[in-house]
């Protein structure tokens, strides 16, 4: 057999691995190694089991992951999350389907700091579902908005999903953060249009909540500063040049730390739990980083994304019919995987194809972070669609479902207008 079928046929057990139930960063441990020493020998697959796990985590790049981790689970035990709500539910709460949309605000807030999909999520949902229940809100407005707004938290930055991709491609994770600062407040505007477009229609879906007077609205933003400062602390760093991403992280750690202090939030058992909820998280990110770093250098030695590149940039049809398949080969994805597990799988392979194209790397990371959003909210499967469902266990899922139906729409309006200007993208980092 050839190196090149060898490779394909890699990728079809990597497949049958992972639909087996397997974890995702076994199966592509395993796919690498076997197909490794299928091409090059059992004794060099053994020397790259030996040689990269050091090679890799030894590099101070891998250090900004679980720095972002632990900064947002500081943030979380530090309840910041309920008072991001309550600021939005102050100004927004009075309009028809408010609290839906502060729910989506306090989520691209909460995102900023948070850095996961499914942290904020959850932390949105424990906080906003019992108010928009207490308003009779209807439930699929509801727990749909929690599920889109959720699913924020991978291209706002601070995000490990853009982090892991700029560390997989090599490409600048400062100018990333940067390219996902507009599409992601896009993406808050796009879902607070969707639920006013829908309480227009019928206003019975989302009610009118309790008034306040601006006195009260703008009192309410003296909760909101921690939130800001990390933002500035971070953000601000990486594009003045004062810090490096790792350096923030580090800095906005040590920022969530030093705020829930503050706050006195940060008991003993907060404490552990920050620190642990930050290990597992790691381990589980380490995990599938090290499977794909190993199946990477056997997908290099079967010269699959080569070969792929050559032969899909040749085809005589459009660069954007290629993309859009692209894309909805990522939603297919989704349905098994969670959003860090299919960057790091699918990018050794589409990466090739898509710079052989000539589209620019940086948006393409925002295309895919966006797209592994997506993901996470469609039908079948969809992890934030389940979280969501474990917290608001007398909805069912259908119901669930029904709701992210419009913020789907939504969803594919903003991804055609990233794709069609990519300087949504590429403005602020151009600064860089």
């Amino acid at each position: 057999m050839t190196p090149l079928t060898v490779g394909f046929i890699g990728i079809g057990v990597l497949f049958l691995f992972l639909f087996s139930g397997m974890p995702i960063g076994v199966a592509m441990c395993l796919t690498g190694f076997l197909g490794f020493a299928v091409l090059r020998g059992l004794e060099s697959a053994f020397g790259i089991l030996m040689t990269v796990p050091y090679t890799t985590f030894a590099n101070y790049s891998f250090s900004v992951i679980p720095l972002f981790i632990l900064m947002g689970a500081f943030c979380y035990n530090a309840g910041i999350s309920t008072d991001l709500y309550n600021t939005a539910n102050k100004w927004l709460g009075q309009l028809r389907g408010g609290l839906a949309m502060a729910t989506v605000g306090a989520s691209a807030s909460f995102a900023a700091v948070s850095g996961s999909s499914v942290a904020t999520a959850a932390t949105m949902a424990t906080v906003a579902l019992p108010e928009m229940k207490k308003y009779q809100y209807d439930p699929a407005l509801a727990t749909g908005s929690l599920a889109a707004g959720g699913t924020m938290g991978i291209l706002i930055p601070p995000s490990v999903g853009l982090v892991i991709y700029g560390i997989i491609t090599e490409v600048s994770i400062g100018k990333l953060f940067l390219a996902g600062f507009i599409p992601g407040i896009l993406e808050a505007v796009f879902y607070i249009g969707t639920i006013a477009l829908m309480c227009r229609i019928k206003p019975s879906f989302g009610p009118r909540g309790a008034k306040t007077n601006l006195v009260t609205k703008i009192t309410s933003l003296k909760n909101t500063w921690m939130v800001l400062l990390l933002f500035v602390l971070v953000l601000g760093g990486i594009y003045f040049g004062i810090s490096t991403p790792t350096e923030a992280a580090g800095v906005g750690a040590f920022g969530a730390f030093c705020i829930a202090l503050g706050r006195r939030k940060l008991k003993w058992q907060a404490f552990k739990r920050s620190i642990l909820e930050t290990i597992q998280n790691t381990a589980m990110v380490i995990l599938i980083v090290l499977g794909a770093m190993i199946l990477g250098y056997f997908l290099a030695v079967s010269r699959v994304p080569t070969t792929l590149a050559n032969t899909i940039g040749g085809l005589p049809v459009d660069r954007y019919i290629i993309l859009a398949a692209i894309c909805v080969f990522l939603l297919a994805l989704g349905c098994v995987l969670d959003a860090p597990a299919m960057i790091l799988l699918i990018t050794p392979i589409i990466f090739p194809v898509v710079v052989n194209m000539g589209f620019d790397p940086i948006w393409f990371g925002i295309i895919m972070v966006r797209m592994c959003e997506i993901a996470l909210i469609t039908p079948p499967v969809g992890l934030n669609v389940f979280v969501i469902k474990g917290i608001a266990k007398d909805v069912p899922t259908y119901t669930i479902f029904k709701g992210i139906l419009p913020f789907l729409l939504a969803d594919v309006v903003h991804v055609a207008l990233l794709i069609a200007f990519p300087q949504l993208s590429l403005y602020l980092p151009s600064f860089m």
